[in-house]
């Protein structure tokens, strides 16, 4: 009987170590990844040309949600864009398909040492950290992407070590100008939500979506953009946050 007893114990005191280490490691994991994550949106809208554009009128779509919440929306209100010149307008302009910022200038000239094999070009940046994790799975449901989307396809990945999931979609520009026949003018804008946190290393997961324009000559109304999204990339092994 105390043989019994003490196999009896023993297993108790085993499965009680067990049961606590399982339930620190738990907490040690959830602990150090709440602590150490930041979701991060990154936004960029590159215009290019090669000659200079005069009357310059630009209506470029904005990432935002489905509910129309966007991280960009309120920096370009207030005027908070990196690399944004002074003489542009920008206004904000929302509607049930989507947003866009229309940006007004009398002129846009070639930036830098502009030529027609290397254009360079104005680039408007912003970083915007948000209190929350980022929808980098399924952004189309619920994050930030350029609404709308159609004609979402499902494509090959060009890099499939990369992971994810890969879509062509159509989107619109609209660009009124008026420049040399020969000019070329590009118009390229990305959105990429991303979250990274450390446990025991680095880790992150994050989506991209971008859309581009390419167009030669001058332009009075709307060119047809390419849109290219990216879902799923890096690693999706962390524990679930609960609220």
């Amino acid at each position: 009987m105390d043989k019994i007893i003490r196999i009896t114990s023993g297993l108790l005191i085993v499965i009680l170590v067990l049961f606590v280490s399982i339930t620190a490691y738990t907490v040690f994991v959830e602990t150090a990844y709440r602590g150490s994550l930041v979701s991060t949106y990154s936004y960029s809208c590159t215009i290019s040309t090669d000659a200079v554009l005069r009357n310059v009128t630009l209506f470029i779509p904005i990432p935002a949600d489905n509910r129309g919440n966007s991280p960009v929306v309120e920096r370009y209100s207030v005027r908070d864009i990196q690399g944004l010149p002074s003489d542009w307008k920008t206004t904000l302009i929302g509607s049930n398909k989507g947003t866009v910022v229309q940006i007004q200038a009398p002129v846009i000239a070639p930036a830098g040492n502009a030529t027609s094999s290397r254009v360079s070009g104005y680039e408007l940046i912003l970083e915007a950290k948000v209190a929350r994790l980022i929808d980098t799975r399924t952004p189309l449901v619920s994050d930030a992407v350029f609404r709308p989307m159609p004609d979402l396809k499902k494509v090959d990945c060009p890099d499939p070590s990369s992971g994810g999931s890969c879509y062509n979609y159509q989107s619109a520009i609209y660009a009124d100008y008026s420049t040399s026949p020969n000019a070329r003018v590009s118009i390229d804008s990305e959105i990429v939500g991303r979250n990274d946190w450390k446990i025991f290393k680095p880790a992150f997961n994050e989506y991209r979506a971008s859309i581009s324009m390419l167009n030669f000559g001058e332009n009075h109304g709307w060119v047809v953009a390419k849109g290219f999204m990216r879902v799923g990339i890096g690693a999706y092994d962390a524990p679930v946050l609960k609220a």
